[in-house]
């Protein structure tokens, strides 16, 4: 018999998981991660994971199925880990994806530490992909989820060797609407809850406004420039904006006009035509490789610039400092840095890194 820590975030997946595990005969403890006050952003119930309010649904569930319950007060670790780095990235012009950190530094790391120090052997969580050993490569393989509208392995592409050999994510191989089934028949209170939407501290989508709630202070004005660098009006500051960004430039123009670059050392925003913003070619650092060991030959992959971009055929390769390039055969919009880029061949995914560079169109 095995023993596993349900990572529960109070939403039905999670539950569904935990249920699948437990009945497999696995010894099973459900643990929450306390990741901030509620009263502290001002947090809806309904619209976030991992509050107060999830904390009791997680542990309705639990008790439920009668599997222990713990909350793990990772609140310090969230901060600095997640929405620390969440700050930098927009004072810096770069659009985060903090769901991937919080995988990446709370649920994967912190969580499989604690895993370790109690003795348990993994953890289960409620995304929707699948892990599977190769015996031939010796290696684990991250592949998509079955329910491709659900698929989350894009947030997953940072897994370790070491760590997917101690994952499971049973709903990989369900269709969401049958995990509500499940949890429906067995009465669970979260069977049709909805789904959290929104960055869970910024609830809300205004994230200019967390920021300087935040860090406590306001962000300097600046100006907007087109690409010759001409003076075309002023911006409210660089944390109000995202590459491709049309709304809320209050510019008039002839012609439609969109963000397509952040400069931060300038304190400039760069506005340009609909057709500014397609490039080509990539750079990412902060990067995985899960199905190869290496991208020293360039490999032919798919690829996604963002959680909800259509994978495109492209080339990729490592310089040998590890910089990862990726060159689409075709031009894509509003390539965005921090975001990740994560590539894929077939259903595997090969790996991934964080966008800090992005090629002009010449």
């Amino acid at each position: 018999m095995k023993k596993a820590i349900i990572a529960m975030s109070g939403g039905v997946d999670s539950s569904v998981a935990a249920l699948l595990t437990k009945e497999s005969g696995d010894e099973c403890i459900g643990a929450t991660m306390k990741l901030y006050n509620n009263e502290d952003i001002g947090v809806h119930r309904e619209k976030t994971c991992c509050s107060l309010d999830d904390v009791e649904d997680a542990r309705s569930v639990a008790y439920q199925m009668d599997m222990p319950y713990y909350v793990f007060n990772f609140t310090a670790d969230f901060h600095t880990e997640v929405m620390d780095r969440f700050v930098d990235a927009y004072e810096n012009g770069c659009t985060p994806n903090p769901c991937i950190d919080c995988n990446r530094y709370l649920k994967f790391d912190k969580m499989f530490h604690r895993m370790q120090e109690i003795g348990y052997d993994y953890i289960v969580t409620g995304h929707y992909a699948r892990v599977e050993y190769d015996e031939k490569r010796d290696r684990y393989l991250l592949k998509k989820a079955v329910d491709d509208t659900k698929d989350q392995s894009y947030v997953l592409y940072m897994l370790t060797q070491e760590q997917l050999a101690h994952v499971k994510l049973p709903l990989g191989g369900l269709r969401k609407d049958q995990v509500r089934v499940i949890a429906e028949k067995h009465g669970f209170i979260n069977a049709r809850k909805h789904d959290s939407q929104d960055i869970c501290f910024v609830p809300d989508g205004d994230y200019a406004k967390f920021i300087e709630k935040y860090t406590g202070k306001k962000t300097p004005e600046g100006d907007f420039v087109d690409k010759e660098g001409n003076y075309i009006g002023r911006h409210k500051g660089i944390i109000h904006y995202t590459i491709g960004q049309r709304r809320g430039l209050s510019i008039p123009a002839a012609s439609r006009l969109y963000v397509c670059e952040i400069s931060p050392k300038t304190n400039t925003v760069v506005l340009g035509d609909n057709a500014d913003l397609f490039s080509s070619e990539l750079e990412a650092d902060s990067v995985n490789l899960i199905s190869v060991d290496s991208l020293a030959e360039p490999k032919r992959v798919t690829a996604k610039i963002r959680y909800r971009h259509k994978e495109q055929p492209a080339t990729a390769w490592q310089t040998p400092d590890g910089i990862l390039h990726v060159k689409f055969d075709e031009p894509q919009r509003a390539i965005t840095k921090g975001q990740a880029v994560v590539m894929y061949d077939g259903d595997e995914v090969v790996g991934g890194g964080v966008i800090n560079k992005i090629y002009s169109q010449s």
